[in-house]
């Protein structure tokens, strides 16, 4: 750049000395001078315009570098504000008195046990589209072992409150909408989940929304059938759908209806029959009182592979009240159930708790609970008794 700079200068020169020795037939010394002092003077100013232009290319270079560090701050920023990180523990020192026909079992005594610890991970590409990965952490009596599960991972698109629409694994129907108002899933999974007629997540496609001004939420899938532990093929998709209806804020009544075949109908081993449920459940909640109500009817729910058909019922009545302002409260269940009305009619499963509730800080509390479950028929050839007291426990973030 320099150099041709200072070559058009000295060509311009030159021509103005050619040009004054063509007027004059011998240049005199005083014009060479002039034409030096010339020459020079272009020198000086081609200098200072390189000094200038080259602080000009070190500002543009500087801003350049701090413009890519702030997009790389703002993509970072971003980042961060549209992931959350989010975590739940159930854990509980406990002892149990566990027999079966009126003899002790090993699972009696004192444990610590983490009963569930979910650890999520939610992020939101935009209004609409986004994507959640849960998973799910406990102890299994099978293998003597802890297992690590995906519990939810689906990619969601939200067109307005009214449909929203998951492909993957995430929350089904039934189970975590009775969860939500029973409000002590922690101590207790619901009377479906707990008696193993129902699960919480699956894999599959879901739809759900809500109507009227929220007054009015549905919710359906179709599903592989397995639960979310276990995401193999069948020969047909389940189906899940539930209707609730809220008069007020505080209360709620809904249905809901399961029918499929549990995943177990296979290309080998087809199904023999098809599962049915069907769920009721009222509740009401303020605060920390709560009272509730829920009712379940399956039919082959244990039986999609068998000759032999069965039936199975249940209820379960909740309900808790807040004592003080910092939270304590009071809290009872009762479900009495018949897992098999058909082939062994007069088995029954018994279970009630007893407990208080209490915050230690936000997102921790603790219980003290007395549980009892057990499962007997008239033959006492099932005759199951489990007595349980301890501390329980939810940390969430």
């Amino acid at each position: 750049m320099r150099s041709a700079q200072l070559a058009a200068a000295i060509a311009l020169a030159v021509a103005s000395f050619s040009f004054t020795a063509a007027a004059q037939t011998a240049p005199s010394a005083q014009d060479i001078a002039e034409l030096k002092a010339q020459i020079a003077a272009l020198q000086a100013q081609v200098q200072n315009l390189e000094e200038r232009s080259d602080a000009q290319s070190e500002v543009n270079v500087a801003q350049a570098a701090t413009n890519e560090q702030l997009d790389d701050f703002s993509a970072l920023r971003r980042l961060v504000n549209d992931t959350k990180i989010s975590g739940r523990l159930y854990y509980d020192l406990t002892h149990i008195e566990d027999s079966n026909r009126g003899v002790k079992t090993d699972k009696s005594g004192f444990a610590f046990d983490i009963k569930r610890f979910y650890l999520g991970v939610d992020h939101r590409f935009n209004d609409r589209w986004s994507m959640n990965l849960t998973t799910d952490f406990q102890y299994s009596s099978a293998i003597s072992s802890t297992e690590i599960y995906i519990k939810k991972a689906y990619v969601q698109y939200k067109l307005s409150d009214a449909f929203v629409l998951r492909a993957g694994s995430t929350d089904l129907p039934w189970v975590p909408f009775a969860e939500s108002w029973y409000g002590m899933r922690y101590i207790e999974n619901t009377l479906a989940d707990r008696l193993k007629f129902g699960t919480s997540a699956d894999w599959g496609i879901h739809a759900s929304g809500k109507l009227a001004g929220g007054s009015l939420e549905y919710a359906v899938a179709a599903l592989n059938g397995n639960g979310y532990k276990n995401p193999s093929r069948s020969q047909g998709l389940d189906f899940e759908g539930r209707l609730s209806f809220s008069p007020t804020s505080r209360t709620v009544l809904g249905v809901g209806l399961y029918t499929g075949t549990l995943g177990r109908d296979k290309e080998t081993t087809p199904a023999l029959h098809t599962a049915n449920r069907v769920n009721f459940m009222a509740a009401y909640r303020n605060g920390n009182t709560r009272l509730g109500v829920e009712y379940f009817q399956a039919n082959n729910w244990n039986n999609v592979a068998t000759v032999a058909t069965d039936k199975a019922s249940g209820w379960s009545l909740w309900g808790s009240h807040g004592l003080n302002q910092a939270g304590v409260t009071l809290f009872a269940r009762y479900d009495n159930s018949h897992p098999s009305r058909t082939l062994d009619p007069t088995l029954r499963d018994t279970y009630y708790n007893l407990g208080v509730e209490w915050p230690v800080a936000p997102g921790i509390k603790l219980a003290t609970v007395y549980k009892h479950t057990e499962q007997r028929n008239a033959l006492r050839t099932r005759d199951l008794q489990t007595d349980e007291f301890g501390v329980w426990g939810e940390f969430r973030f």
